[in-house]
């Protein structure tokens, strides 16, 4: 695919959406964003001036939503659809929870059924699909978790992907579009929307505006990327070809990455030193990931490597808090749900 390729993004105004829209435009692409704007467009407003990108509000789950989004865009001048970067979902085992499994099934397979079916009527050549570790559950062994291991999600978000995966795997057997399935890391780092409900953004900013940090679940580790190489994975999966791609899943990581809540927390102290620790127990019925991955099949296949390391991220972080560059971060609008277990 070309440098001016035509992306279409659903759920493209959240927090991995927007950012790679700013990404994808630089690099000279048309950019077409649905959205339902759930947690509002303000991320997106930047982008509105630009020739080639383009917005459409509707729920993924809207017949022929996908289809008249590519038609307004070939009225506008774009180039037809190479590929769709399906993140729309609910996201998360606490919105899930509190949405129900009607809902989050409507949503997390139902509608990545609909954009698949409709990508693939329209010529689309790619079609990547946002998944999550979350569904290798808790490992008890303390061996990395690779994409040939067993599933068990601990998390009705967790189910809901499983089957969304499933599906896109024994539809790309008969099917002219390509899925490429990741199963995303625990992101971190600043985007256009941002949140303060991951892990990394969560600690750094309740360490710096309360000077203190209460956490639960502290032996559990958990693996991170930073949003700027989860980016660059998504274009990477662009390129690669078909043969390495489709009916193929890949944990979009490095090892580099695999961190418990404690190390995370002794890193930020190394910034913030004067803040205080506190650890309590908690029995929590959630997403309860205590799992290091394995990213060596996307180091070997496609070649993918990260530029950014926690460091980085908490003190980018740091930086946005400390100049004002976010007023408010305790505020609502800087979270997808009311509840997240440090």
């Amino acid at each position: 695919m070309s440098e001016d390729r035509h992306i279409l993004i659903t759920g493209g105004a959240g927090y991995i959406g927007s950012a790679l829209t700013g990404s994808l435009l630089r690099r000279g692409n048309w950019v077409t964003v649905v959205d339902d704007l759930v947690f509002g467009g303000e991320s997106l407003m930047a982008y509105l001036p630009h020739s080639q990108f383009y917005f459409m509000k509707g729920d993924v789950f809207e017949p022929g939503l996908i289809t008249l989004a590519a038609r307004e865009g070939e009225a506008r001048g774009a180039p037809p659809i190479s590929a769709v970067v399906h993140l729309a979902a609910i996201s998360g085992f606490p919105v899930c929870k509190a949405v129900g499994r009607e809902i989050t099934w409507r949503t997390n397979v139902k509608g990545t059924e609909r954009v698949f079916e409709q990508a693939d009527e329209l010529g689309v050549e790619r079609f990547l699909f946002s998944s999550t570790y979350s569904v290798y559950g808790v490992v008890n062994d303390g061996e990395l978790v690779s994409e040939e291991s067993p599933l068990s999600p601990q998390s009705l978000y967790g189910e809901s992907k499983i089957a969304a995966e499933e599906y896109l795997i024994n539809v790309s057997q008969s099917s002219r579009c390509t899925p490429l399935i990741y199963r995303f890391a625990t992101l971190y780092g600043p985007s256009p929307r941002m949140r303060f409900d991951l892990i990394i953004n969560q600690f750094v900013m309740e360490a710096f505006t309360r000077g203190e940090l209460v956490i639960y679940q502290r032996g559990y580790t958990r693996s991170f990327i930073h949003i700027r190489d989860l980016i660059e994975g998504i274009e990477l999966g662009f390129n690669a070809p078909e043969e390495l791609v489709r009916r193929q899943i890949y944990n979009l990581g490095h090892e580099d990455g695999n961190y418990t809540k404690d190390e995370i927390v002794a890193l930020i102290k190394q910034k913030l030193p004067e803040i205080r620790v506190q650890h309590k127990d908690l029995a929590f019925d959630g997403d309860m990931r205590d799992v290091g991955v394995s990213y060596r099949k996307i180091q070997q296949r496609l070649g993918f490597k990260t530029r950014w390391t926690v460091e980085n991220g908490i003190e980018e972080i740091i930086h946005i808090l400390q100049t004002g560059l976010i007023k408010d971060p305790t505020s609502e609008r800087y979270r997808n749900a009311e509840f997240i277990v440090p």
